[in-house]
């Protein structure tokens, strides 16, 4: 758990050595892998048994407003609801945004099945900065965590992380001036750890991509056939 930063350093620290974050990125204990890694993204269901639940949250707990507002895919009345966790530096997160993700939307999200939130869950300064640029994005949240995800290595395995986040930021459309000011928004910043230091201390989050479906716990990138044999009996 990465901890207390002043605003300044939060930029500064942008520009520290990765070596160590690939290793701390998705847990504190190097976890937070699907155990169905191998499996395709195009497997049926009937190829899959669904994953063992970590254990159960209460719902509605889950669902209460925390610091920052919930960013959302889907509709409010869908009957399956998805919360997860992730990291900007967590490779697996990244994994499950590029290969998973597109075919839940399609198969579930966008047919009213699903609705997903995504909670930030930052375990250093740069998955901090990744998430503040994508809330500082407004309306574009989801496009720029998708794009983030998608350059990972070319933000988070670098040196000088302020100038690969600043590129990207820029072809996103902010400014030089924008950037910095979202990057020293203090309270920007508290409230992305306070909605980590709630998943942590309220349900239990320790690694990342931690899913909770429908109240049930599942740590772990899933594949979309892992997620089908889970979503699927909810829909029955």
């Amino acid at each position: 758990m990465a901890g207390t930063i002043s605003r300044r350093s939060v930029l500064s620290a942008l520009a520290v050595s990765p070596a160590a974050l690939w290793l701390a990125s998705c847990s504190d204990s190097g976890a937070g892998t699907s155990a169905t890694d191998a499996v395709t993204t195009g497997s049926t269901t009937a190829d899959v048994a669904a994953p063992k639940s970590a254990g159960t949250v209460d719902m509605a707990k889950l669902l209460e407003a925390g610091s920052l507002p919930d960013k959302v895919l889907g509709s409010a009345d869908a009957p399956v609801t998805i919360v997860e966790y992730a990291s900007m530096t967590c490779p697996h997160c990244a994994h499950f945004h590029e290969t998973t993700l597109p075919e839940l939307k399609t198969k579930y999200i966008d047919t009213g099945k699903v609705r997903l939130i995504l909670r930030e869950f930052p375990f250093d300064p740069r998955a901090e900065a990744g998430f503040m640029l994508a809330r500082c994005s407004n309306d574009n949240y989801f496009a720029m965590v998708d794009v983030l995800f998608k350059q990972q290595k070319n933000w988070v395995g670098v040196d000088d992380a302020k100038s690969a986040l600043l590129q990207i930021s820029k072809l996103a459309g902010f400014s030089q001036e924008s950037f910095e000011a979202c990057l020293t928004d203090q309270k920007l910043l508290d409230d992305v750890r306070a909605v980590r230091d709630r998943g942590a201390k309220d349900f239990g989050v320790d690694s990342t991509p931690t899913f909770f479906i429908n109240g049930n716990k599942y740590p772990g990138a899933m594949t979309i056939a892992e997620m089908s044999a889970i979503i699927d009996p909810l829909l029955a």
